[in-house]
């Protein structure tokens, strides 16, 4: 089963295909995704590692979490489930 890894610090240099080729190292990913801003379309500095297994997740956050990466310092763990926010947004004044 696969596992999902939270990547923090990311270069804004950062590419997806770099992201997936640094965690290769730890074994098979089946997906990278740097997190872009919709407006200007720059990274926002982190992303999210998929890892095709337990072992594979770990062995990532052990090579990769507090180390350097592009001129970075990474914070790798696991990715907790997304939390539901309120849609809409700005300010509501009463």
């Amino acid at each position: 089963m696969s596992k999902k890894l939270y990547v923090g610090g990311l270069s804004y240099d950062t590419t997806e295909d770099s992201l997936q080729a640094a965690f290769s190292e730890a074994g098979t990913v089946e997906s990278a995704r740097v997190i872009t801003d919709r407006m200007s379309g720059r990274s926002k500095g982190f992303g999210f590692v998929e890892m095709s297994s337990d072992e594979e997740a770990k062995k990532a956050i052990e090579l990769w979490n507090g180390k350097e990466f592009e001129g970075r310092t990474l914070t790798v763990n696991e990715a907790r489930p997304m939390e539901e926010r309120p849609r809409g947004g700005g300010f509501r004044g009463n």
